[in-house]
């Protein structure tokens, strides 16, 4: 009976190893990977492909005359160029003098040349449209001229803010201006609004190049606009209307609202100092800056708060150009002849150009 006992249980053991063999070997699988639906995706984000390659930017209205539209060429140009000139002026002056190695001034100087950015980023375009038959520009050149505008225009809020900062610390705690308007603290501030006017127009510039376009492909505005844009969209996106209206409503407000409070502050704390040169320096260099915030967000509010709306096409070019090529000219005409520091800076840089063509000649 032990001798039977024995050999069935090494028959049992033998067969059961052969089994786990064979199961062993049938574990190669065929499928090398899965996918994860995750959770359902948006019509919006599904609708990325687009038959249309370039835009068409009507601009101004075409003149049959081409002296018409030869003088409105040289007339934008004179003023892009001065525009050039006295921002790069500013700069100049900044960086020449020493008297001006100050955080306010080193906030003017970053935003001259954010304005030069800022009028780079679509007049060139429209110089060249205003002479051009074809007055076109590809699919990728509206994305990156929408993406870089917005981003100077969103940076430019930034750069008031700090600048109202900056005035609300000289005035209103002027003991305390030296431990806390540090040159530290300058180089953060200007790190700040330089990466965030980048970063807060990221997300809208992602979903703006996820808008379907199947045609038409005519914008009738003389740059890639935000309202033009979503006009010519073949499929209903409402979320990104209500994303690009929520950010550019926040840095607006945002932006305008502490820039307001501040120079309220500031106000009152120089109506406060008794009447003289210290009183009326003051004035002078915050009217000067409140005179710039108005200007600026004076034509945005009416344009971009509400970015759905459909205003007439030429109220929109007027005010689109009024902010973007009068508010970067008359900001160093604003800031140069109501400072004395300012003037008597540019002045040296003048007299030093003009002595070394002396020297050369």
């Amino acid at each position: 009976l032990n001798f039977i006992f024995i050999q069935l249980y090494t028959t049992v053991i033998s067969m059961s190893s052969r089994l786990m063999n064979v199961s062993s070997r049938e574990t190669t699988h065929s499928v090398t990977h899965f996918i994860l639906l995750g959770f359902p995706s948006s019509p919006e984000m599904q609708e990325t492909t687009h038959s249309v390659t370039h835009f068409i930017l009507l601009g101004f209205p075409s003149s049959p005359e081409m002296e018409i539209q030869i003088l409105l060429c040289v007339m934008f140009s004179l003023i892009y160029l001065l525009t050039l000139l006295g921002n790069a002026a500013i700069i100049c002056a900044v960086w020449s003098s020493r008297k001006l190695h100050t955080p306010m001034y080193i906030l003017l100087a970053n935003f001259s040349f954010l304005e030069i950015c800022y009028v780079s980023s679509d007049v060139p375009k429209m110089l060249a449209n205003i002479i051009s038959q074809t007055k076109s520009i590809s699919y990728a050149g509206c994305l990156l001229q929408f993406y870089f505008f917005f981003s100077m225009c969103a940076a430019e809020g930034y750069f008031l803010s700090a600048m109202s900062f900056d005035r609300f610390l000289a005035i209103c705690r002027p003991l305390h201006y030296p431990t806390i308007m540090t040159y530290q603290l300058c180089a953060r501030l200007v790190v700040f609004c330089w990466a965030g006017g980048f970063l807060s127009i990221l997300m809208p510039a992602v979903l703006m190049s996820r808008v379907p376009f199947c045609g038409p492909n005519v914008i009738d505005h003389f740059f890639c606009d935000l309202g033009p844009l979503l006009a010519l969209s073949c499929a209903p996106v409402p979320k990104t209307t209500l994303t690009c209206a929520t950010v550019s409503s926040l840095i607006i407000f945002i932006t305008f609202l502490y820039i307001l409070g501040s120079y309220t502050l500031v106000l009152r704390a120089v109506l406060r100092v008794p009447a003289g040169s210290g009183r009326n320096k003051a004035f002078s260099t915050c009217a000067s800056h409140f005179l710039v915030v108005s200007l600026f967000y004076g034509s945005v509010m009416v344009m971009y708060v509400s970015p759905g709306s459909r205003s007439h096409p030429g109220t929109q070019k007027f005010v689109t150009l009024f902010y973007c090529m009068a508010t970067p000219f008359f900001n160093p005409l604003i800031y140069s002849l109501r400072n004395k520091d300012m003037k008597d800076a540019l002045k040296k840089v003048l007299c030093a150009s003009e002595i070394s063509k002396n020297t050369e000649k």
